[in-house]
């Protein structure tokens, strides 16, 4: 077994992926465990809709509109849940999210109509918040010299969720048809499964997990962790551009797994399996492409600081948006699975490298800026959903849109880097970043 070395916190320093002793790896790896489950309860209709649409025969503007129904919630509920995390902490937040959000996922089946459905698909999105609790979780857990590393690594693998799901939940389909059910009753009864798991990880995590090395925010006698002054969080412009960059990031990935599987299908003619595999290797690529954001990410904070690590945020948003226009004009089948895949790679890179800034900005309010800069991604899909939704628009022109938006964001972000003072404004104080967490009243030793 690895050894692990600590800080003067109990933030781990290295990132032992062997370690499943230590507090911080346990908690690491239950909570990159626990989002991947999210993901099969916030996407497992996705990949089920072409069967859904014919069920409750469903046009493109209705699904367009349950495509920004299933993230536009989740945009409040990252608010709530960044704000709660840092109220309670992680381990509570994670709880009460994972046994709340199992309930619209196992009750979407009794969908009858357009309108309960969507009322469904919005309730099932507050399950995306559980991306705010992931990020705050591991930032609580290691030292500044990995946490950029250790989220993406975490996310990224959480993230992978979304692509096996695209090509999970077909064959979990098709296994209830095998069994005698027709199309109609088949799709509902996969829904169960998901919600099912829901539940089994709100149990794991309360049990399993300590919101920081030494203990959990409440004590015995009750108190809780004092709260912080916020307004200054909300006046700060970097924050801002971090919501718009990971609408441009995390915004198209999940926008991507709303509509993959529909476009395959209705652009080259395939069955709902194949259009599963294909639209799931976009989401497969967080096995490692978040992962490798994080590491470049803090390759570059340790020699130029909180500049350095926003720079690479900015060049991988630029490498992106070129992939998404080339995709955009991609008529072969193998020519579009090979442009999706590249910019993919660079999509989940950018996401990486965003919570590699996100711990920096202010680390007394680490909860509500990543709740803020969460919500920035699906705030992207809100607006992504919109063109998707539009019927005079094709889905060719929406990734054209998609792809020249994602540009200029990218520009935005490389502007920020030239706005900032080097030293006034980079808060990357190791000190106090390793103390944010650790409250010796609360140590439990």
């Amino acid at each position: 077994m690895i050894r692990m070395e600590r800080t003067q916190s109990g933030k781990a320093t290295t990132l032992s992926l062997l370690d499943v002793k230590t507090v911080p790896m346990r908690t690491f790896h239950i909570t990159w465990i626990t989002f991947f489950v999210c993901f099969f309860g916030w996407f497992g209709i996705a990949p089920l809709m072409p069967v859904v649409r014919d069920d409750l025969s469903l046009t493109q503007s209705q699904i367009g509109t349950l495509i920004i129904g299933s993230v536009s919630i989740t945009v409040f509920a990252r608010l709530f849940f960044g704000w709660l995390c840092d109220r309670i902490g992680p381990r509570l937040s994670y709880t009460i999210l994972l046994a709340v959000g199992s309930l619209p996922v196992m009750g979407i089946g009794l969908s009858d109509s357009y309108e309960m459905f969507l009322l469904f698909r919005l309730a099932i999105g507050i399950t995306g918040a559980s991306f705010v609790v992931t990020q705050y979780h591991t930032t609580a857990m290691f030292a500044p010299n990995v946490v950029g590393t250790a989220n993406a690594t975490a996310a990224g693998w959480g993230n992978m969720g979304g692509g096996v799901t695209l090509m999970v939940m077909p064959f979990i389909f098709a296994a209830f048809v095998g069994a005698g059910y027709v199309a109609g009753e088949a799709w509902r009864l996969s829904m169960i499964l998901p919600g099912m798991a829901l539940l089994v990880m709100a149990v794991i995590y309360f049990f399993a997990t300590r919101d920081t090395p030494y203990g959990n925010f409440v004590r015995s006698t009750g108190t809780r962790r004092p709260a912080e002054k916020t307004s200054h969080v909300w006046r700060d412009y970097r924050v801002w551009v971090l919501f718009l960059a990971y609408g441009a990031c995390f915004g198209i990935e999940i926008t991507i797994d709303n509509i993959a599987t529909l476009y395959f299908i209705d652009t080259f003619q395939l069955q709902l399996q194949q259009a599963g595999i294909i639209a799931g290797l976009f989401g497969m690529m967080n096995i490692f492409a978040r992962a490798l954001g994080g590491i470049f990410g803090d390759m570059a904070g340790r020699r130029y600081g909180l500049p350095g690590r926003i720079c690479v945020l900015a060049i991988f948003l630029m490498i992106e948006a070129c992939g998404i226009l080339f995709f955009a004009h991609m008529d072969a089948l193998v020519w579009a699975i090979g442009s999706m895949l590249f910019f993919a790679l660079f999509l989940k890179m950018a996401n990486g490298a965003t919570y590699a800034v996100v711990p920096f900005i202010n680390t007394r309010s680490v909860g509500l800026i990543s709740g803020i800069v969460g919500a920035g991604g699906n705030a992207g899909a809100v607006v992504a959903g919109f063109l998707f939704a539009a019927e005079s628009v094709t889905y060719r022109e929406s990734f054209m849109a998609m792809g020249s938006a994602v540009a200029v964001i990218s520009c935005l972000t490389f502007i920020m880097v030239l706005a900032m003072k080097w030293r006034r404004n980079v808060n990357d104080d190791s000190q106090q970043y390793d103390t944010v967490f650790q409250v010796d009243a609360m140590k439990a030793r």
